[in-house]
């Protein structure tokens, strides 16, 4: 592993994890072996090829990952390629709960990298399903109807923004919470921000 090529910020976030410290470093070692370039987004380690992002290091309570930003667009041949949730459209996750299976893995992994670099020099991108495949909440579709800029605004962000917002929107059973969640986002939608933004 090269230190020319990784990010202080990565060292930083590493030297502070409780939990997954030595796969982090494993999962860092292979990613810096495929030439990718360290970086440090979303609070988390992110490896990217000629500034697109590949790859990006997670952890959750039962596991850490190998996140894959374009996995929906990868062979999987191995079928270890996870989608979190059926919302999730382009990523997928490869899980990991000790070293010793990443460092069985480490060949695979790299391949699984590789092809993923081979994505973005093709510049492949995902599909994703256009918001009007997502159904909208009569409650925002009502205050669409009253407040036409609302809906503009709504409509210029990006379809993963708007997904974000209709599946918070329309969690609640009750119609009157739906509305208070819609109220309480209508300013940040106005500025042109996610739901976590």
């Amino acid at each position: 592993m090269t230190t020319s090529r990784t990010n202080p910020k990565v060292d930083e976030y590493l030297s502070k994890s409780q939990k997954w410290q030595e796969e982090y470093r494993e999962l860092r070692g292979i990613a810096l072996d495929c030439e990718l370039t360290e970086d440090f987004k979303w609070m988390h380690p992110c490896y990217m090829f000629e500034n697109k992002n590949v790859v990006l290091i997670h952890g959750f309570k039962e596991y850490c990952a190998f996140l894959f930003h374009k996995g929906a667009l990868l062979k999987d041949p191995h079928g270890i390629l996870i989608q979190q949730t059926e919302n999730v459209q382009a990523a997928r996750q490869i899980r990991f709960t000790n070293v010793r299976e990443i460092v069985e893995m480490e060949s695979i992994l790299k391949a699984y990298i590789y092809e993923a670099i081979e994505v973005e020099r093709a510049g492949l991108e995902v599909s994703f399903k256009k918001n009007t495949e997502f159904t909208i909440p009569d409650e925002l579709q009502n205050m669409f109807d009253e407040t036409p800029a609302l809906k503009i605004a709504f409509e210029a962000l990006t379809p993963g923004r708007q997904n974000a917002y209709i599946l918070y929107f329309t969690a609640p059973k009750q119609s009157k919470t739906r509305v208070s969640r819609i109220e309480k986002y209508i300013p940040q939608i106005m500025d042109g921000k996610g739901l976590k933004d």
